[in-house]
């Protein structure tokens, strides 16, 4: 489904924007279970992982939801991926960052999971799906196209990650979007200056030989795990010796890596 077009965005940006890809039914379903989990879990959404000032976080949405098993396995978003990576992944995380209303919740300039190319190349990929309407007032994340590239992390090349950077654009867009990263690519989110709120939810992929940001084998309950499909199975590293190695290197009896 990629095209070449495609295919050179993200080879050489380092991103790549699918407008409407999420179809009205689904983005209904994905918003209502979100409000949710808000609800239930009130001060303790996120706790399982991060919780952040001015913005409300989910994480371990794998193990809430049926509605969040068909959007780690959309199959435009994992052919994304797999170019950017171009090695076989794994989910690593699925997480909600809701920025509140009229809210400083911009971050630094970052790479996801810190991660910098490796011999093997590239090992992080996220995806962006926009909830609500992404614009350049209400917390549109703004990203350094090529950053990817440089193999650098932001923390050590400048003065002050937070401060504009001169080659950063922000990503905006309609509710129902996905934008697909190349996560080395320097990026962070900017303050919501609007009295509504932002929600956003990044499906984190990794290659297989990197450890899961959450491990899905000790967070998934029994029952999600027996009902999921093989592909899925395989898709979380449920069977992968490997994984179990990785994780319990990384972040202990926990579950995240912090």
């Amino acid at each position: 489904m990629l095209s070449e077009q495609d295919k050179r965005q993200l080879d050489e940006e380092g991103y790549l924007v699918l407008e409407d890809l999420i179809d009205l039914d689904t983005l209904r379903s994905l918003r209502a279970r979100i409000d949710e989990l808000f609800a239930a879990e009130g001060d303790q959404a996120g706790s399982e992982f991060k919780q952040e000032p001015n913005a409300r976080r989910l994480a371990n949405l794998v193990n809430k939801g049926e509605i969040f098993l068909r959007a780690i396995e959309n199959p435009r978003v994992l052919e994304c991926v797999a170019h950017v990576l171009r090695a076989e992944f794994k989910l690593s995380s699925l997480n909600v960052r809701a920025a509140g209303p009229n809210s400083d919740c911009a971050q630094p300039l970052h790479a996801d999971s810190g991660a910098v190319a490796d011999e093997r190349g590239y090992w992080v990929s996220n995806s962006v799906w926009m909830l609500d309407d992404f614009t350049e007032q209400n917390g549109a994340i703004r990203l350094v196209p090529e950053s990817h590239k440089w193999r650098q992390l932001p923390q050590n090349a400048l003065a002050d990650p937070k401060a504009p950077h001169p080659g950063e654009v922000l990503l905006t867009g309609r509710a129902g979007t996905v934008a697909v990263m190349n996560a080395h690519m320097w990026h962070g989110a900017t303050a919501n200056r609007t009295s509504g709120q932002r929600r956003a939810m990044h499906a984190f992929y990794t290659r297989r030989d990197k450890p899961q940001q959450q491990y899905q084998k000790k967070l998934l309950s029994a029952s999600v795990q027996a009902a999921l499909s093989p592909s899925l199975r395989r898709l979380l590293a449920l069977d992968d010796p490997l994984n179990d190695e990785l994780s319990a290197r990384s972040s202990g009896a926990s579950g995240f890596l912090k």
